[in-house]
């Protein structure tokens, strides 16, 4: 058994983790290059989240979707770098609407540059990715096109919150399915579609990696409640203190609001309150961590990793399908 990709993924068959490890390396090459400008500052604040590291679970997404055919054809790398960089773009941008000081261990990009700096980066990407799409051919630019739509879509809705009369986590559900899983989507897709996989194959895919960009968001939401260090680099609780929406405080929310039970309002009156004060904010998490509301969102992320497995069942059997469901197992594991 060997190692790579995100969460510890398992690989059992030798050749499959070779050729996904020398695709992973191809895009990490392909990633400097693309974040390489002229201007030395240009370079420097556009590699900062490069060289800080990261999962690479969109680009790992490519590798294995495109074993379903041809995994050595020539759009299938840069594809991979078309998402990874359209998803770093989106963290430098959210980390300036969010006011974070910390991305994958590291000051962000506006702690240590200031807001425009990071937006104007975060754009920067946006085009470099562009460009790389371009010599993929007019319908990659379509779906990509519409994915980063949905992307967008989903976080101008979660500024503006849920309109009158629609339950917030069902409201916060389809967001994470825009600002997740439409890129997670589209890495599958691509993946499939630049080695020429059937169409089957491609539908299948994409809506796998929609289900499963929702499970790995959902893990995180539970990641950080729950756990002691968090994989991200941010420490437990960051999303909370942040006053971040997250599905075990929406499920609070809703929990009080049906039921009413006097602990169940006393925490979402601490929830309102200054969670930048420590001994709130170590309070509301020590409350969480035992509240019902943590289980029931670590169930939400086990259904949506199962409905992604599930969704896999017409591709033949082989070693890149054992790690695709193996991907909806580790989700599930790292929300515990």
């Amino acid at each position: 058994m060997t190692v790579v990709g995100p969460f510890g993924l398992s690989v059992r068959d030798q050749a499959l983790e070779a050729d996904v490890q020398t695709g992973l390396s191809a895009v990490e090459a392909g990633l400097l290059d693309a974040t390489k400008s002229e201007v030395p500052f240009i370079t420097d604040a556009a590699q900062h989240l490069v060289k800080a590291g990261g999962k690479r679970f969109r680009p790992l997404l490519v590798m294995l979707a495109a074993r379903f055919g041809d995994p050595y054809a020539p759009g299938v790398v840069p594809s991979a770098v078309v998402v990874e960089l359209t998803h770093l773009a989106t963290l430098y941008h959210d980390d300036v609407m969010d006011e974070a000081d910390v991305r994958r261990g590291v000051p962000s990009a506006n702690a240590r540059w200031g807001n425009s700096v990071a937006v104007l980066t975060g754009d920067f990407l946006f085009a470099r990715a562009s460009h790389i799409l371009a010599d993929l051919g007019p319908e990659a630019v379509r779906i990509q096109a519409e994915a980063f739509e949905r992307l967008v879509t989903g976080q101008i809705l979660e500024t503006a919150g849920p309109r009158d009369g629609r339950a917030p986590v069902e409201h916060y559900l389809d967001v994470m399915a825009g600002k997740t899983g439409s890129l997670v989507a589209v890495s599958c897709r691509f993946g499939a579609m630049m080695s020429g996989a059937d169409e089957r194959a491609v539908g299948v895919l994409t809506q796998y990696g929609e289900r499963l960009g929702v499970a790995f968001q959902l893990a995180d939401d539970v990641l950080d409640i729950a756990s002691d260090s968090h994989e991200s680099g941010k420490t437990p609780g960051t999303d909370l203190r942040e006053g971040i929406p997250t599905l075990p405080v929406l499920l609070v929310r809703a929990q009080a609001e049906e039921h009413g039970l006097p602990e169940d309002l006393e925490l979402v009156e601490l929830l309102d309150g200054d969670l930048t004060d420590d001994a709130r904010h170590a309070e509301a998490l020590a409350r969480l961590r035992v509240h019902p509301a943590l289980e029931q969102a670590r169930r939400d992320t086990v259904r949506y990793a199962e409905e992604a497995r599930a969704l896999l069942a017409p591709l033949p059997d082989c070693a890149a399908k054992a790690a695709l469901e193996e991907l909806c197992d580790a989700v599930v594991h790292r929300a515990g």
